[in-house]
């Protein structure tokens, strides 16, 4: 009888009713294989491993993180709801300790929805890893966490609803952003005022295999977490930086995700990208869902692995032992970055403009961080979209101080008619208001 050295809690939600079109790589199969090859494997089996039912997510859960607009329910479906449920029943057996670790296996995804959500981009609407972070944080209070990205694409929505909070570190490797979307996720993306140097991005070649993704986690990520100390560390686990999947032009294996796995030692994971549904995830979930309950995962294979083939060229490898030198220079030097950066300064503007690829919208925003002595300030958001809302955000961040607090109500009310649209976000009192 085989028995997990770490209890390992699986949460498991294929969202049969939800699919962008039955054909679409973002659709209810990519779990259904997974499913049969774990239950064909016995993992239901195994002493140590239990498996839970998701929760429904509230409204107000998602309005901690977005601004949905013009609200959560025009935009937000219940699939969605569930599947960030799924995440926080993940995550809280882990601090209630009824597990040591747990893997939420569900979709639709989310490391792609931003802070403002017109709709749907890059298969996402709400960030579920996010949504489920700040439910646990208001329930179990203001923990130091530590979200580590390994999905092909560039986890652009996590870097945005984090990108001014030094408690939320975040780190993302994955596939250059001149060569796949979401066209972002550069060295220089470093955070903001608040946080400057706590969002990190490893953009890596084309063709990267095992050899330069563990190398990666073992030169740069593993050294910033020893030194950060997170209270928690989250895997967005996507899954599409591998050899077969048809959308990403990566050549990591299932065997890599496992000792990926193994060495982050992650206390929870959560399912983002994948869609090479039969060569490729049914593999590397089991080999993730072994690695993280400490079960021997060193059989784990593809059928048409080749190791040969799946050989790293060497100027791959040169060019990522350069880059992870650079990043994690960086890191280090980061409190003389923020100062030359930003001494003297009151204030500071990100203008951005983003593409809602898979519901076609087009939207041009512009971000106001201030920057405070006393807390990480408050920030508004005025967007624009070709579909004719004009909005006005404000967040008031958790750690905010009195004055911040006051002066994102004094926004809230006498902001201007030219709006379609004004919220407001106040994370130190858990309230959310719109008009």
């Amino acid at each position: 009888m085989i028995k997990a050295k770490n209890k390992l809690g699986l949460v498991f939600f294929p969202a049969f009713d939800w699919a962008i079109s039955p054909t679409h790589p973002e659709r209810e199969e990519r779990l259904l294989y997974t499913q049969d090859q774990i239950f064909e494997e016995g993992i239901q089996d195994i002493e140590g491993i239990t498996f839970y039912n998701p929760i429904v997510a509230e409204e107000k859960d998602v309005q901690r993180v977005h601004f949905c607009v013009p609200n959560v329910k025009s935009r937000v479906t219940q699939s969605h709801l569930i599947s960030a449920g799924g995440a926080i029943v993940s995550l809280k057996k882990v601090l209630e300790k009824e597990v040591d670790k747990s893997f939420a296996l569900v979709r639709p995804p989310g490391h792609h929805a931003q802070r403002v959500v017109y709709g749907d981009r890059g298969f996402c609407i709400i960030n579920i890893e996010a949504v489920m972070l700040e439910r646990i944080r208001q329930e179990f209070g203001n923990l130091r966490v530590a979200i580590v990205d390994t999905d092909c694409h560039h986890g652009d929505g996590t870097q945005d609803i984090y990108w001014n909070d030094k408690d939320t570190l975040f780190i993302s490797f994955h596939q250059d952003g001149r060569t796949l979307f979401p066209g972002t996720g550069f060295v220089d993306e470093f955070g903001g005022p608040g946080a400057y140097g706590y969002n990190i991005n490893i953009p890596l070649p084309p063709g990267t295999g095992e050899e330069g993704f563990l190398y990666v986690l073992e030169n740069v990520v593993m050294p910033i977490l020893e030194e950060y100390k997170p209270d928690i560390i989250v895997n967005s686990a996507g899954q599409d930086n591998h050899y077969t999947d048809p959308i990403t032009n990566m050549n990591f294996t299932a065997q890599g995700y496992a000792k990926l796995n193994d060495r982050l030692n992650p206390d929870i994971a959560v399912l983002e990208g994948g869609y090479s549904i039969e060569g490729a995830l049914p593999y590397i979930n089991l080999g993730i869902i072994l690695a993280m309950a400490g079960i021997d995962y060193s059989n784990v294979r593809e059928p048409d692995y080749d190791a040969h083939e799946l050989k790293q060229p060497e100027k791959i490898t040169n060019y990522i032992k350069g880059l992870s030198e650079l990043v994690y220079q960086r890191w280090k030097n980061k409190e003389d970055l923020w100062l030359n950066d930003f001494k003297g300064m009151e204030k500071v503007e990100r203008t951005r403009r983003i593409y809602y690829d898979t519901d076609g919208i087009l939207e041009q925003q512009t971000q106001t961080f201030k920057i405070c002595k006393k807390c990480s300030g408050v920030n508004t958001i005025r967007s624009r979209s070709d579909t004719g809302y004009n909005v006005f955000a404000i967040t008031i961040p958790r750690d905010a101080c009195s004055d911040c607090i006051d002066e994102g109500y004094k926004m809230y009310k006498n902001a201007s008619n030219e709006f379609t649209n004004v919220y407001l976000q106040d994370r130190v009192n858990d309230e959310y208001l719109a008009k």
